[in-house]
């Protein structure tokens, strides 16, 4: 799904490019409940899914995702390519921190969202210049100690977060789907989801700093 995504994005489909996107997230959300059902780890004790896992995620949340934005013209002509080297770089080393994932399932610094970021600022249509301060600023946040929630996982609000995020997630397969026609209208009610997790992720990190004083 990844290497479609590239293939789609070279040939200048950027709506097959955030299909294929949207279709590897979908995967995301199910491939460990699926390597538990099929026990995984009893059957193929010498592979490491958690690896395996770490180098899907990287190839599609962010290096197709940063590719799509450097040939898509959402960023400043010059800085195109630097801002995207900027986004393999930076999340290259939060995939890489040890503390990436806490063990009560809170993400370590931005958790990596390009796929989504791209998709938002190509239908919202900010500019190059406003877009490319989006890119630097979550780019920076990669590296800021932030928990961010897991959206399956956390264990706090996990039931409504799971049905907004499934809700939100159909909305934005058929924002995807509608392309080259863009509802902005819809974008940014979307954007409520995104708002939700941001609000309850630092909420939860205020609370636990609360908790281990």
């Amino acid at each position: 799904m990844g290497l479609a995504a590239l293939q789609a994005t070279a040939a200048g489909d950027y709506r097959a490019a955030f299909l294929w996107m949207i279709a590897a997230t979908a995967v995301d959300g199910v491939d460990g409940w699926l390597a538990r059902l099929a026990r995984v780890g009893e059957v193929a004790p010498g592979v490491d899914g958690g690896r395996l896992d770490d180098i899907v995620d990287y190839l599609t949340y962010v290096v197709a995702p940063a590719f799509l934005l450097a040939r898509s013209g959402l960023l400043p002509a010059q800085l195109a390519w630097p801002a995207a080297a900027a986004m393999l770089l930076s999340s290259a080393y939060g995939f890489s921190r040890v503390d990436a994932k806490t063990p009560d399932h809170f993400f370590t610094g931005f958790p990596s969202y390009w796929n989504i970021v791209a998709l938002y600022l190509y239908v919202l249509g900010l500019g190059p210049a406003t877009n490319l301060a989006v890119v630097g600023a979550l780019t920076v946040l990669v590296f800021v100690p932030i928990g961010y929630i897991y959206p399956s996982r956390t264990e706090a609000w996990r039931a409504p977060t799971v049905v907004l995020g499934s809700i939100w997630a159909g909305v934005m397969a058929a924002i995807a789907w509608r392309l080259p026609d863009v509802s902005r209208a819809a974008a940014v009610a979307s954007l409520t989801f995104p708002i939700y997790y941001v609000v309850l992720s630092f909420a939860l990190r205020a609370r636990r700093r609360a908790t281990r004083k």
